[in-house]
């Protein structure tokens, strides 16, 4: 199901024996653009604790109704990780480390979204996976969505709004669209979905964005309402309204170039 990352902010996490926490970000990978990590905050019981990554391999069903995810891990699973460094970017290496630590199969295999498998949840037991630590390319960037809401959104020519916030794939973890907020450009202001595969250009440099869609295309897409997500037909019709091709060959060739100053 379709989900707004909005509203499952500050989830809890429910772990194997206690709260391990609750949900302060989410970190994506800007090639496939899907959650690699849970950013949790663990400061109200882990000793000198701040943030720990929790990777959707780690979760299992969530309970929507009561605003938590499931985690299949202990509070002393967790204390004993690799202890991360917020003022410094994710490493390659600290992923090595962390996905060793879980005994996980990595996902870094440049094949699919989480390999050649439809869930996060099922490399955890893809012991095949765990030795390869050679596959994460370099120009693969990990970033929270905190990041680039509010990034500017460029589309012919003129700036046409901002990002507001995500729409999440709950099955896979994808981000499958992105929310934006065009009050700044239209006199009314109203919300649109755009597919993350219509966006041209990343430029963190100077937190904007640019698709490759019309503004004038996106201008006349229907207004974005939650209520929506629940049918999956009508996600169907979104990518067949912006022409996004359906072919596997297409998705897995789709990529984001990215601008860095």
């Amino acid at each position: 199901m379709l989900r707004s990352l909005n509203k499952i902010m500050n989830f809890k996490l429910q772990g194997l024996d206690k709260e391990v926490g609750s949900c302060k970000d989410f970190i994506f990978d800007d090639k496939f653009w899907v959650i690699r990590y849970l950013e949790v905050d663990t400061s109200k019981w882990l000793p000198f604790g701040g943030k720990v990554l929790i990777s959707p391999i780690s979760l299992s069903e969530p309970n929507w109704d009561k605003f938590k995810f499931a985690v299949n891990l202990t509070r002393e699973d967790i204390k004993g990780c690799p202890p991360l460094d917020e003022h410094q970017p994710i490493s390659h290496l600290y992923e090595v480390e962390l996905f060793k630590y879980y005994g996980y199969g990595v996902y870094w295999m440049d094949v699919g979204e989480w390999v050649c498998f439809t869930s996060p949840a099922e490399i955890a037991d893809a012991s095949l996976y765990r030795s390869e630590t050679k596959n994460k390319f370099e120009n693969w960037h990990l970033h929270t969505t905190n990041e680039i809401k509010g990034y500017d959104v460029h589309s012919s020519g003129q700036n046409i709004g901002n990002i507001d916030d995500f729409i999440l794939d709950d099955d896979n973890w994808s981000i499958s669209y992105v929310v934006i907020d065009m009050g700044s450009w239209l006199p009314v202001g109203r919300k649109v979905l755009i597919s993350h595969k219509c966006i041209e250009t990343v430029n963190w440099a100077d937190r904007s964005i640019s698709v490759n869609v019309s503004a004038h295309k996106i201008k006349a897409n229907p207004l974005f309402d939650l209520k929506r997500l629940i049918d999956l037909q009508s996600d169907i019709n979104l990518d067949e309204y912006y022409e996004i091709s359906q072919e596997p060959e297409y998705l897995h060739e789709t990529r984001i170039r990215k601008v860095r100053l």
